[in-house]
Formats: C-alpha cells, structure tokens, sequence
C-alpha cells in the first residue's frame, strides 16, 4: 500500500446524487484511504469548510453545497481480490430489483462491507460486478445473518429508505421499514408474544466488540412470537423496531433463551447439541422486509437450505 500526497485544497460542489448523506460519510468516501480518526479531526479542527463555514459530522449536506477539503495524505489501496465464486454466489442470491433497490437473501458468512480485517463484503463485490452502476447499503446486517439485504441503486432512494429506518418524526404514521426474522432458540418458550424494550450499548471485552443491556443504551425494541416448538428448541418469529447492533441476539439471551449457534451470547450447551444435528452457523435468518417505495414493496427471503434440513430432522 503506497501513500498518494496531495498538496492542494479542494473545493467540491455537492450534486443532488450526493445530496443528503451526512458530512463525515461523504468525508470517509471522498478520503479513501486516510484514517477515520484524522477525518473526524480535520472536521474538528475547521479545516473541512461547508460554505465557508463549519459544520458537525452530522450535517447532511445539499445540492451546491460548496465543501473545502484540505490537503491530505491518501493511502492507495490496491483493489481486493473477490473470488469469482463470491461474484456469482451473489448474483443468483437476488430476490428483487427494479430501477430504485436490489434484494438480496445475503448468504450468511459473508460481511456486508469490507473493513480492518476483511479485504471485501458485499457492497464491494457488487460494485465489481456493476462497476458504472450506484450501489449504496441501505441496511446492515451481521456476518452470521442470513436473509433480505437491501441496497439503494440511487441517492435518492437511500435517503428515502434512510429516512424511514430513523423514523425522524417518531410518528406512528411515518413511513416504516418493517423487517422480520425467524430464529431458532434454545429451550421452550412459554412466554406468549412478548415485546422486549431494554437499550443496548457496545463495549469492548478482552479485545472482542460485544453489546450489553444497559441504562444508558440506545433504544432497543424487539417483539418475539411463537411460530413452532420442538423437542428442546422453539423457531420464533421477530419483529424489531430498532436494528441496533446484535439485538435480537442479546434480547434473545436476555429472555433466557439465546439463539442457536450464537458463539457470543449463546448457551454453550445448546450449541454443541444443534452442531451435532448438523447446525454450522447462527440461525438467524432476515425473511421478510417491507418497504414504504411507491404502493410499498414486500419481499421474503426462503430459508437456506442447512436451515431448513435442521428443521425437518426428527432428533430436533
């Protein structure tokens, strides 16, 4: 990885495409390469200017906004090798597209981006198979999640869907994504449909990025239904309010009943008995998404079929 200089300030006007992400985003996308850390200080400092003026990470910028960035050093990365099983993996894995968005049912074990230790997700991937065509994520989901992935085909769109997922307004009556899951859990639920509301922060434990109950959490809101029992596991349905990082697995967990496979917040115990029925992931699986685009668009996304086999296996 070599190092690019660049010894003159530059003065950039923001398109309508580029209309409505937040300056730090626009920042980190513009600065390929320089260190998270040095952009956030290059905004606090003021050397970053939006209409000759200062503005917080925050801000999300406008058509003819004139922004001031400052001479920096760039590490040119050299593109990432994306084997072409990956490419193909994900092309058969679309569920919907039209002008505005593409579904993918994301396998799971792949990340949706690339970062410190991960040369590409699948944002990266997808850009490689469609070089000229504008792909942006517009949700995340965890590595280990399977299930409806959606990703913006234009700016418009993303700050549309963006909108949506923040529920600015906090209004009932806003425009909604509701996005839906099936986990399998250990033990047997007997507690009926149940909305867990407890916030969530992230914390760092010997190293490892985990997520905890706790006070002064972000919001948190998960509603668990019942959709089968079997011999020591129950497949529930959930619905979340909220997509905070790990959610439905830590209020899982915190219900005394964590999901399979889940090598952080799991039940050891439980974990070895569903690997020897063939289990080799966390079932968690993102069916079905609905979202407020035109008259709205609802999409499912089937089961794996490791999943499914789990399910239809007697011992279970």
């Amino acid at each position: 990885m070599s190092e690019k200089p660049s010894n003159a300030v530059e003065m950039v006007e923001i398109s309508s495409d580029q209309a409505g992400q937040r300056l730090d985003n626009y920042l980190l996308t513009k600065l390929k390469g320089v260190p998270k850390s040095h952009v956030y200080r290059l905004l606090r400092s003021g050397q970053v200017r939006v209409n000759k003026g200062r503005k917080k990470p925050s801000y999300r910028i406008q058509p003819g906004d004139s922004i001031r960035i400052p001479p920096v050093r760039t590490a040119e990365r050299q593109p990432a090798v994306i084997p072409d099983a990956v490419l193909t993996l994900l092309e058969n894995a679309r569920l919907f597209e039209n002008s505005d968005i593409l579904v993918l049912n994301k396998p799971a074990g792949i990340a949706v981006h690339g970062g410190s230790e991960l040369k590409f997700g699948i944002i990266e991937a997808i850009r490689k198979n469609h070089p000229d065509q504008f792909f942006e994520l517009v949700h995340r989901l965890d590595r280990e999640t399977s299930g409806c992935l959606v990703l913006a085909k234009n700016r418009a769109t993303l700050n549309t869907l963006h909108r949506a997922l923040r529920n600015e307004d906090q209004d009932e009556h806003a425009p909604r994504i509701e996005k839906t899951y099936l986990a399998l859990l250990a033990g047997l639920w007997q507690q009926g449909d149940k909305t867990i509301d407890l916030p969530l922060r992230k914390v760092r434990r010997g190293g490892e990025h985990m997520v905890e109950i706790s006070d002064d959490g972000q919001q948190a809101i998960s509603h668990f239904k019942l959709v089968q029992h079997y011999h020591n596991a129950s497949l529930m349905q959930i619905q979340i309010d909220t997509g905070r990082t790990h959610q439905i697995r830590v209020h899982a967990a915190a219900s005394g009943h964590a999901v399979a496979g889940d090598s952080k917040y799991g039940d050891t115990a439980f974990n070895k008995a569903m690997k020897k029925l063939g289990l080799q992931r966390l079932f968690l699986h993102a069916n079905h998404i609905v979202l407020p685009l035109g008259e709205g668009i609802s999409v499912h996304a089937p089961l794996s079929e490791d999943l499914s086999q789990l399910l239809d296996n007697s011992a279970l």
